[in-house]
């Protein structure tokens, strides 16, 4: 056995070795054996007022929650309501903004112009016509023709169009389209082919105007 109780061939150590190991861990500052001495951490201290102030609010919200809760659903059954209200108004208008484009299809829109503001204009070219400037009159009457078409439809036009581009366009009917190519054909050769018009060059012009303007081309 050596010094201080110990069995070098493996067997227990003797109380005395025990007892001196014991008292090297006692003596070791590093260590803490009594957890009693420990100081307990402070808590945190609260105001009176802070403490007052959050049982009156915990007193506040339990006696209005109850009301909350009525707010809640409330608010709730509007929001679906305006969503179901928004999602119907949606379908109805798509119907009947269709059907309004439908009887809009099947309505032939008058585009006649005013009979008054007709025969002032035919009074017009005909000033210019006993002038003997018969371009300027079929002109006139083609520029008329144009305002009249783009008064009653004014997305139709647009600027890159041509009077012949004009002249083709379904939404005019048929024999107002002849009309108004006849008068466009006389004041391209005036104005582009340098052909001067004469009096029976304009005449023509005019009756297809009246075509154009009064009852009977728009039937």
């Amino acid at each position: 056995m050596a010094s201080g109780g110990a069995d070098l061939n493996g067997g227990s150590p003797s109380a005395t070795a025990l007892s001196a190991v014991h008292q090297r861990v006692l003596r070791d500052s590093s260590l803490q054996f009594d957890f009693n001495a420990a100081a307990a951490p402070k808590m945190p201290h609260e105001p009176a007022w802070m403490q007052a102030l959050g049982r009156a609010l915990a007193a506040i919200f339990e006696k209005a929650f109850p009301i909350l809760k009525v707010v809640f659903e409330v608010g709730v059954v509007l929001a679906v309501a305006m969503i179901v209200f928004l999602i119907a108004r949606e379908i109805v208008g798509v119907r009947f903004s269709r059907r309004r484009r439908g009887a809009a299809r099947h309505t032939p829109a008058d585009w006649r112009p005013e009979e008054r503001r007709a025969r002032a204009l035919l009074a017009d070219a005909d000033r210019l016509a006993a002038a003997g400037d018969f371009d300027r009159a079929a002109h006139l009457l083609l520029h008329r023709s144009i305002e009249d078409i783009d008064g009653r439809r004014p997305r139709l036009l647009r600027p890159a169009l041509t009077a012949r581009d004009i002249a083709r366009l379904d939404a005019v009917p048929g024999p107002a389209r002849v009309a108004f190519m006849t008068i466009a054909g006389f004041v391209e050769a005036s104005f582009f082919g340098g052909r001067a018009l004469g009096p029976e060059a304009f005449a023509e012009c005019r009756r297809s105007y009246e075509a154009f303007a009064f009852p009977g081309a728009w039937t």
